[in-house]
C-alpha cells in the first residue's frame, strides 16, 4: 500500500515512472491478529504471536497450539465474544480457501484441541511451497548472482530516470 501510494505520488509529479503495484485484498484474512491477543493485529515484533513464512513447521504448530483461545470449546466465530477463536477460523478460512461456514461445521463438536493442530497444519501447508523454494533459491549461489546483477541494473536504470525527472546530475 506504502509502496503504491509513493509511485502514484511520484508518476503524477513527475510523469509515468515506476509501475504501480495492484492492490491485492483477500475477502477472508486481510487483517490477522496476534496468536497471543487476537484484540491487537499481528505484529513481527510480537515473535510469538505472528507466524514468518520461513518458520519451520514445528514453531508453526507450536504457535498455533499455544494461540490464545476462551475457555469454551465450541468452534464457532464471533468477533466480539470470541477473539481467539474467530481470528484462528479467520486464519484457517485463509490458509484453506473454506468460508466460516465450512470451517464451523467442519469442526463442529471437535473442540479447540482438535481445531488449533488443524489450524496449524493449514499454515504449514500453505507455506511450504514458499520455504521449500527460498531454500532451493538461497542454495543456488549462481542464481541469486544473476538475479543481484540483473536487478542492479534495472535499479540503476530507475534510478538514473529518477534523478533526471527531479532534477539531480547523476554521479558518474
Amino acid at each position: 500500500e506504502l509502496t503504491r501510494d509513493i509511485a502514484q505520488r511520484f508518476n503524477s509529479v513527475y510523469s509515468d515512472t515506476f509501475v504501480l503495484p495492484e492492490a491485492f485484498i483477500p475477502k477472508v484474512g486481510a487483517r490477522l491478529m496476534s496468536l497471543d491477543d487476537p484484540t491487537t493485529k499481528m505484529s513481527k515484533s510480537l515473535p510469538d504471536g505472528c507466524v514468518n513464512l520461513m518458520d519451520a513447521p514445528e514453531v508453526i504448530m507450536k504457535k498455533f497450539k499455544r494461540a490464545a483461545t476462551d475457555c469454551e470449546t465450541a468452534v464457532k466465530y464471533d468477533k466480539e465474544n470470541k477473539a481467539g477463536i474467530s481470528n484462528l477460523l479467520t486464519i484457517y478460512c485463509a490458509a484453506t480457501g473454506k468460508t466460516l461456514q465450512e470451517a464451523e461445521a467442519e469442526f463442529e463438536g471437535q473442540g479447540y484441541g482438535v481445531f488449533k493442530p488443524a489450524v496449524g497444519e493449514a499454515v504449514v501447508e500453505l507455506l511450504r511451497p514458499i520455504r521449500e523454494e527460498s531454500q532451493r533459491i538461497m542454495d543456488d549461489k549462481a542464481y541469486l548472482e544473476s538475479v543481484y546483477q540483473r536487478a542492479r541494473r534495472l535499479a540503476l536504470k530507475t534510478l538514473s530516470k529518477v534523478q533526471r525527472k527531479v532534477g539531480f546530475v547523476a554521479a558518474k
